[in-house]
């Protein structure tokens, strides 16, 4: 470098001439760069700024954009920054969804268990596809259209979206029967299926009735009504509304059912939102239950229009909440299409009860994992760990204390069950000892469960063929058994639950499944206590 330039770059004055120089020239560059965008202001002007930056994407993006990936990710981080139930819902789960609510679907018309990595028929819906094809309780279903189904590890979902499809169109599906060496080809022709929010209708004692509803569907309500009045032709004069597990549906269904109970003119649930004017649901009268004892069961996982049904019993003071404290979903979703079968449920209202609860529960950060949380705080086994807001203290119709903010309390308390919980029943539900072994023995007695009409047809069979000492000796072939005094603590909760299960299996499906299951049910023994009944002792659990 010559002598002369060196000098020249040595001089503190140049230096800071050449700093301003490239601070300017990096300046101006930066300019042109980033162009300052203005945002419009004022009530017209919304949603500018995230349109500004659509804008901004579209034209100066480095690279190429895949729009619709793009957008099938930021709908749902949209909604969720509304509140945990408004939702977007893709084509597939927007089909899902309908078909819950609507109380059908397209397919052929089985229920199953996949007790060992293989789908095994429960039950066949009588005058469906399948019943029409020929398949049987039991059948275990091994390939689908070709495609091998059974022991590869395939999820549930995925089978059930082989076996449905529309209506008419045809699935080959190929069974493994018991007693046959080669699998039996069957080709289906997919139909509409009905599906049954209605689980269980019978009798507990000659007066008291059960009912037992899974959700809220377009059929709900003449379900139930079907069922009520059957049991009351056989004597019922108090029922218990089973609404445990139900997260809901249609708040008109639950307005209908309600109805059933309440005298004219009774609030039964109100909705109010920002966009909608304060809407009255109100009992009309014309109710077929309204001299009927009631007792409505709930717990956390009930929900949405478990907790209108609840909560219009409640605040009208016409019969007692049991169980434990709801959910606390107090928002009413309207669902919204879109042209590419895809929707949303957007939150529109609120619903408030009869004496005026919101039952909302917060928004908190930990909103997704309030049910582990109550467990962790003691509350499901003792109400005294539940916190009540006395901010929030509103007055049934007979000026009795309820609070808002967080679900239904029920009126009657019932802890959850932990009576004969022991390592050997931990360890028999942790390996699925039950389903595998229900579906072993029905394959080894379908004759006889394919004739059994009656819960005394059953214990004939269960009795013959040593329920007990069979399933034991399955335990311990699978490394289970049991340690000191365990089965006399829990025998008697595992033979209900195996009895239920084979039941299924049988002619009366359901209907033998919860006799049994009910009989270690504390919150039906509960009921039965608050109306006086007494209860036999357990059968004798033998060594």
């Amino acid at each position: 470098m010559p002598q002369k330039l060196k000098e020249l770059l040595d001089n503190p004055w140049f230096k800071g001439f050449l700093i301003l120089l490239l601070a300017a020239f990096l300046l101006g560059h930066a300019r042109r760069c980033s162009r300052v965008k203005p945002i419009p202001t004022g009530d017209n002007a919304k949603w500018s700024k995230l349109m500004l930056v659509i804008d901004q994407i579209e034209k100066n993006y480095v690279d190429t954009i895949s729009y619709k990936q793009i957008i099938e990710k930021a709908i749902p981080s949209l909604l969720e920054s509304l509140d945990p139930h408004s939702v977007y819902l893709p084509p597939t789960d927007l089909q899902r969804a309908d078909e819950s609510l609507i109380g059908n679907f397209s397919g052929i018309g089985i229920e199953f268990n996949v007790p060992n990595d293989t789908a095994v028929v429960v039950s066949v819906i009588p005058g469906g596809p399948s019943s029409r094809a020929g398949l049987h309780s039991g059948d275990r279903i091994i390939k689908v259209d070709e495609r091998t189904v059974a022991g590869v590890n395939l999820p549930q979902d995925s089978l059930i979206r082989l076996l449905r499809g529309p209506r008419d169109t045809k699935v080959s599906v190929e069974i493994q029967r018991n007693g046959v060496n080669e699998l039996i080809p069957f080709e289906i022709t997919r139909g509409v299926i009905p599906i049954n929010s209605l689980d269980a209708a019978l009798m507990l004692t000659p007066t008291l009735g059960y009912i037992k509803l899974s959700t809220f569907s377009l059929t709900t309500h003449l379900e139930f009504l079907k069922a009520a009045l059957e049991l009351r032709a056989q004597g019922m004069t108090t029922l218990l509304l089973d609404l445990r597990d139900n997260p809901g549906g249609f708040m008109e269904q639950a307005v209908l059912i309600s109805n059933e109970f309440l005298k004219k003119g009774d609030m039964v649930v109100y909705m109010q939102g920002r966009m909608r004017k304060k809407e009255d649901y109100k009992a009309r009268g014309t109710g077929r239950l309204k001299d009927v004892k009631l007792y409505v069961a709930i717990n956390e996982s009930s929900a949405s229009s478990s907790e209108i049904v609840a909560g219009a019993i409640q605040d009208n003071d016409r019969g007692t909440i049991v169980g434990r404290r709801s959910f606390g979903k107090g928002l009413v979703q309207e669902p919204i299409r879109f042209s590419d079968s895809s929707g949303i449920r957007l939150t529109v209202a609120r619903f408030y009860t009869p004496s005026g609860r919101c039952i909302q529960k917060p928004y908190t950060p930990d909103y997704n994992y309030d049910i582990l949380g109550r467990y962790q705080r003691g509350e499901m086994r003792s109400a005294d760990s539940i916190k009540l807001n006395d901010s929030l203290k509103y007055k049934t119709v007979a000026g009795r204390t309820v609070y808002g903010g967080g679900g239904i309390m029920p009126d009657v308390f019932v802890p959850i069950d932990t009576v004969g919980v022991t390592d050997f029943l931990i360890k028999v539900n942790r390996k699925s000892l039950l389903m595998k072994f229900s579906s072993h023995f029905a394959d080894l007695n379908r004759a006889a469960l394919d004739t059994a009409k009656s819960l005394e047809d059953l214990e004939v069979i269960f009795n013959s063929e040593h329920l007990q000492h069979q399933f034991l000796l399955y335990a311990a072939s699978e490394g289970v058994r049991p340690k000191g005094d365990e089965w006399e603590q829990s025998g008697f909760i595992v033979l209900q639950q195996l009895k239920g299960l084979i039941g299924r299996y049988s002619a009366m499906k359901d209907d033998a499944f919860y006799p049994y299951v009910l009989k270690i049910d504390n919150l039906v023994d509960k009921v039965k206590e608050l109306e006086g009944v007494k209860e036999e002792e357990p059968e004798e659990i033998k060594k």
